[in-house]
Order: C-alpha cells, then structure tokens, then sequence
C-alpha cells in the first residue's frame, strides 16, 4: 500500500503528466467524477449538475488549466480581484476556496483536488483529461471534427439547395421523437432527450406574465405594469432572439426534436405564423438586416463553417464568407448602414477575436486582440452604428469599428451569458451574468457607473434582445426541475412513479415519515429553499417553512416533527443552524444555533435525542443534544457526518466525511470503539443511504458505473443488488420493509424566448 506522501506525490505526477499529454486546451475538461465546461460556467458530478458560480467557479477553472502546478494567490487576486477592487482579499479568497472544496467534497487536510501550499497558492493534484463535446454535424454521432483554417472566400457562392422552407399560416407545433439533435452551444449541454408539452411552457407564462413591477424598478413606466410572457410556447427548445428593424418579429433558433425541424425560424409578436428559415441543427445566432429584408446566420458545421443570408420570408441562403467559426461562439451583428457584418473567429493569437466582414468587397479583418487568456465575443452595433460592444472575460468592452482603444465599461464579477444589447437611445447596455441564484439581467450606462438589475426579467433569464421600436426586450428563460420519484423493489417490472414535481427549481431530500403515510422533502417552488409535507404519493403538498434556505428535513417518530437546518437571519448567510417544526405550527424554533456550523439533523429512535454534524470541534463530527434543547454532547471523535440509530437503537450509523463515496461506520449508541462496516457500504454520497427494519439501502456505482440499489442485511451481513436507475441520485429514503425507495431524480433543463413588454 502506498504512503499517504507518496500517494500525493503520484497523484501530482499524474497530474503533470496528463495536462501535458491529454490537455489540449478544451473548455471541457473531467477530473475524477466530476466534469466541467469552462466556457459556459458549468459543473457535474456523476453527469448531474452540481450548482457552483462566481468567483469559486473562477479558482476552480484557473487550477484545471494548470493541473500540477502552483498557482500564486497573487496570480488569483490578480485575474478574480482587480487593484480597483476595495475588498478584504484574503477573507475572499478562503472563503471562495472554502465553497468550492465543500462543492467537490474535498478536505484541505487531505486533499484530492486542491491542496493549499502555506502563504503561497494552491495546485491541483488530481489528473485531469480534456472531454470532446457532442458532435455537432446534422444528427451525427459521435466524436467533434476538429474545425480547420479556412480561407476567406471573395466572392459569395450559389444558393443552396433545399433550404429556406416555409411553415404555412397557423403551423403546429411538430410531433415529437425519441432522437433530438444537441446545439453546438455548451452551455446546458448533455440534456435528455426529448421534449417538454406545450402546456408546461404555458404554465411558465401563468407564473410571470402580468406582474406588477414597483415604480422605482429600471425601466418601469409608472403606473403601466410590465408584461412578461412566452413568444414561443413550442414543444423543443428555443434560444437566441433577435428582434427586427421595426420590433414586429423575432428570430430565433429552435432545437428540434424531430429530424429537420432545427434550425433558424421567425415568429411575428402577438401572432402564432411561424417561418422556418433553414433546417440545420448547427444553425445560430441570426441577426436582422437594416431593411429586414434578410437573416445572417452562422452555420457552425465541422465540415465548412460559414455564414449565410437568407431571405426573411423564406427561400434560398446565400454565403457571405467561409472562415474559422468557433463552435462556441457564433455570435455576429449587422451594421446599422448594413455594410458590414460583425462576427466571432479564431484570431492570430488563437483566442477567440472580433472580426468585421465588408459586404461589399467581401474581405474581412481582425477588429480586436485579445490576449491568449482571454476571449471576445458577442459583438452587437450600437444603434448609430459608432461603437461596437463586446465580451471579453467578466466584462464588457466597447470598441469602435475603426479599432483603437478598447473601454471597459463593467467591472463585474460573475460570468457574462450571452451577448450584450443596447437600449435603442444607445445609452446603456444590457447583459446577463450569473450571480449566486442563476443568470440574470443587468443595465449599466455607456457612460460608466453601476450595474442595475433588471428585476421585472426574474431569474435564470440570458442572451438579451432589444427591439429599436415598440419597448420590447426579448430574453431566454432558463427552466429544470428536480424531482421525487419512487421505485418498487418488491415489484420489479414496475414503472418509477413520480411523486413530486415542478415545471421547474429542485425538489429533493425526500423523508417517508416512520408510519409510511407522510413525505417530508425540500423545495424551492415558491423562490427559497424550504420545507414541505404532503401525503406519501407526493398529493396536497403544505409548505412548513419560509426561511428560504432549508435543507434535510426529518421526520419524529411519532410523526409530528420535523428538525431541518438552515442558515438563519435575513440575510441568510450565516452558518447552518438546527431547526424543530411542530405540525400545525407556523414559525420554528432553533434547536443548535450559534457560531458554528450544524447540519443533517436526525432522530433518535426513542426520540429524545438528536444527532447532526457540527465543525465546532475543528472538523466534521457527529453531536447530539436533547429534543427540548440544553448543550450538545460530541459523539464521534474521528469524523462524522449523517449519523442515524439502527431500528432497535443498539448502534449508531454514520459516515465519516461530506466527501463522495464515503464508508458507512457504526459504534454503540452508548458509547465504544468504531468499526466499519463490513462488507464495505459505500454510497455515492452522504445522503444516498437509509437505515430500514431489516439493513441498510444505499445507491452505490455497479460495475458499469450506473447508479444501483442495493442492500445490505444486518443480519448475515451479506449484500445484493436490488435495481438500477437511470440517473444517479442524491438523496433517497426508503419504506420500512425495504420494499421501495423514494429518491431525488435530475430531470431535464429546458429554455424558451419570453418576451417582456413596456420596456424603457
């Protein structure tokens, strides 16, 4: 058996030795049982998403890029914390650390990811391994073809044959299939197949349409509410709007869920005509011409990436040029003169560059620089056609289309999600970027100065669109749900029933009370995170809190209480307390609250006691306190985490760790040695494990990987697999005898262009 140093030392040459051979410099990259996309900012574990934004997804996407090497905290600071930027940076940055060592279930005392070098950096010790994207040719599987460097073209080509069909007057919506081909676009990649009903898009609509926005919000009228509501309540997915010259219509790329259904459409404001333009599925980012006569598009094909023009009503596309697209940024604009097209391309330094396509003489050049750590992008033509506004990094820049200085008009913190558009005064720009909830809108003006939120827009909504008349502003409107599901072991054969459900947010931490006629779960339906009750089939959901950030409901035994934790205070931002609701109660009282941090509260059997996990002693260990209250009593003195009674209340079960695939441990309830259980239970997480009358159930990876259900019996100590899940889960809990397990399940994240009305 390797040592603890040696170890480390192979895991960090291992480290070296594939950024310098599997490192190809992708924005994809795994590690472990995790994977990323450093362009769009995502996160998986196990291929579910895992939430982690700002400046811990920043660290985190610094450290992959250099795997096995130091990376300075000046270096940090540096790149996360400009000199103009008046915070406390060593609280900062510990603290982003902190977060994204918690995100990945790492230990600082013993790190698989991130080991910390003492006043110097950090390095990342784990190997890592670029990923190749879903292919993105027409439905062809398999692996992405690299793009090549293409020369421009001086002169356009022949139409092209068999594009630019027309959907008559009142089209519907096209059947769906059990194939469905994926946008090149990274960000929200790795989606089930399929697609969601036209009435959950409605039920969308239900939610945000007509909402009254105080007057002080930016860009109310006083006393017109603003209206929000779907322009395409289509089966598939519908992303990136562009208005037309006059506001009246929108073009838009749909991801269809039959063959020949993808590609760039048009829809009129207020009508159900839809016009479908082009039938490619690596078709993007359309962008009207002055006179709305034409669309320009970008088609990001691995065999001849280009850009077209087709006819606004129809008919057939006309190649503009032929260059070296990126596959993740197809973005371009055309000049208000209708001149020139603005567009995305690999530049000399082989960052992503802004480019400007003479029309007329059919040339191209480069309009910006970009260092080779960062990337432009997203270019969009000021209404007057001076300046031109553009992505690059965290911020956006401004540029004139003669080139020179370059202004950076924000200094943000968050990611920026899609391009950026301009008001039609050309006095302020809209963007998105993502902060702790999700990507959502925001205004600043040309002239420097704060970010405003755009509130009436709500949450998860990107890729803005300005309409230069009417006062509209279109947007994508991110929507996922997560929810709770039921699998009959006792009845193999069976379908999963689906017990809790939203259109969208998360739907998780499901507890079946101990008589099997109460579900206690997590949910965010209604904004925060709280508590509900229902019956056990999920039916007439009651939400027992609104604390906003509850997590880990459990139920009494005898039925009528449930302890969670949360994160008290208005702010909520505090560390985790423990928390007792009695039914029919209204507010709960704290049952641990104080400086530190105290989680996964559980019962004991004779219910006088609960056992949660605190770091009060330095590290995670498991404590218990009286169920009126009084000081917490340390019970395990080598880590702890999740503990719960077997059903005689002889011995008490826990982990030792937050980490994934952790081992489940026991020791008398009384007191005494700790021995791991044997054969081994490990789980895929700390809460994917339930104690029931005759063992334990637990989620662990089976010999291919998937998610499987298994068993282990107290009494022979034998385990055996029960059934296998599609999708691996976070939490489950399970009925008394065994005989079905309730579980979180990860479903599917969809976006759709909604339209806000009586923008200013």
């Amino acid at each position: 058996m390797l040592s603890q140093i040696s170890l480390r030392d192979w895991r960090l040459g291992l480290a070296r030795l594939t950024s310098r051979m599997a490192f190809n410099g992708s924005d994809r990259i795994r590690f472990g049982a995790y994977e990323t996309d450093l362009h769009t900012g995502e996160l998986w574990k196990h291929g579910t998403r895992v939430k982690l934004v700002g400046q811990p997804f920043e660290i985190l996407a610094v450290l992959v890029r250099r795997p096995g090497q130091l990376v300075t905290r000046e270096e940090i600071r540096a790149r996360l914390w400009p000199g103009d930027t008046f915070v406390d940076f060593n609280h900062g940055l510990n603290a982003a650390v902190n977060k994204l060592r918690d995100v990945l279930c790492d230990s600082a005392d013993t790190p698989k990811y991130i080991e910390t070098l003492p006043r110097r950096g950090y390095r990342f010790v784990a190997p890592v391994e670029s990923v190749t994207p879903p292919a993105m040719g027409k439905g062809i599987e398999g692996e992405e073809t690299p793009i090549t460097q293409q020369a421009l073209i001086e002169a356009p080509s022949a139409p092209l044959a068999g594009e630019g069909l027309v959907a008559p007057v009142g089209v519907q919506p096209l059947a769906e299939t059990g194939s469905r081909t994926l946008r090149p676009r990274r960000w929200l990649t790795y989606l089930a197949a399929g697609a969601v009903t036209a009435a959950s898009v409605w039920a969308v609509a239900n939610w945000l349409r007509f909402r009254a926005v105080p007057n002080e919000t930016p860009g109310a009228e006083i006393g017109v509410p603003f209206k929000m509501r779907p322009l395409t309540a289509l089966y598939d997915r519908t992303s990136e709007p562009a208005f037309s010259p006059d506001g009246n219509r929108v073009a838009f790329r749909r991801e269809g869920s039959v063959p020949g259904s993808s590609g760039i459409w048009i829809k009129e404001v207020g009508g159900e005509e839809l016009i479908q333009l082009t039938s490619n599925s690596t078709d993007c980012c359309a962008a009207w011409s002055p006179d709305g006569h034409s669309v320009a598009f970008s088609r990001l094909s691995d065999k001849r990436p280009a850009i077209f023009e087709v006819p606004a009503v129809g008919g057939p596309l006309r190649e503009l040029v032929a260059t070296e697209l990126l596959p993740e940024h197809g973005e371009l604009d055309w000049s208000p003169d209708g001149q020139t097209i603005a567009y995305v391309a690999r530049g000399m330094l082989g960052s992503s560059a802004v480019f400007l396509l003479s029309l007329k003489t059919r040339t191209a050049r480069q309009l910006t620089t970009p260092t080779a750590f960062d990337q432009d992008w997203g270019p969009r033509f000021s209404p007057d056609g001076s300046r031109i506004a553009f992505v690059r990094g965290l911020n956006i820049m401004v540029i004139t289309p003669e080139g020179g200085e370059v202004l950076r008009l924000t200094r943000e913190s968050f990611r920026v999600m899609g391009p950026p558009a301009w008001t039609p005064d050309g006095q302020a720009i809209v963007f998105a970027s993502i902060d702790g909830k999700g990507p959502s809108l925001r205004k600043i003006p040309i002239s420097g100065g704060a970010t405003t939120r755009i509130l009436e827009a709500g949450d998860f909504a990107w890729s803005p669109a300005i309409s230069r008349r009417g006062f509209r502003l279109a947007t994508e409107m991110l929507s996922s749900g997560r929810t709770i599901e039921r699998e009959d072991i006792a009845s193999p054969g069976q379908e999963t029933q689906a017990l809790v459900k939203t259109l969208s947010g998360e739907n998780s931490a499901p507890h079946l009370s101990p008589d099997g006629r109460k579900l206690a779960f997590q949910s965010d339906r209604e904004g925060g995170m709280d508590i509900w009750a229902s019956d056990r089939d999920g039916q007439n959901p009651i939400q027992m809190t609104a604390v906003g950030t509850a997590s880990a409901p459990r139920w009494s035994p005898d039925n009528k209480q449930i302890v969670f934790d949360a994160r008290p205070g208005p702010e909520s931002t505090g560390p985790r307390a423990v928390f007792l609701i009695k039914a029919g109660e209204a507010t709960p009282y704290p049952l641990v609250q104080d400086g530190f941090s105290n989680r996964v509260p559980r019962w004991s059997r004779d219910g006088n006691w609960i056992y949660f996990a605190s770091n009060r002693s330095g590290d995670w260990q498991t404590w218990k306190i009286q169920e009126w209250g009084g000081s917490p009593v340390q019970v395990t003195h080598r880590g702890g985490f999740a503990a719960e009674e077997s059903p005689e209340g002889q011995y008490l079960y826990f982990v030792k760790h937050s980490h994934e695939l952790p081992e489940v441990w026991r020791m008398p309830v009384g007191g005494g040695p700790e021995s791991l259980v044997r054969p081994t239970v490990r789980p895929l997480d700390w809460a994917a494990w339930a104690i029931v009358e005759k063992g334990i159930v637990f989620v662990e990876p089976g010999a291919n990987g998937e998610p499987t259900v298994s068993f282990y019996d107290f009494s022979t100590g034998a385990v055996r697999h029960l059934a296998v899940l599609d999708k691996p889960p976070f939490w489950i809990t399970a009925t008394q005898d065994g005989g079905a397990v309730i579980f979180d399940h990860p479903g599917q994240q969809e976006s759709h262009v909604m339209l806000l009305e009586n923008f200013r």
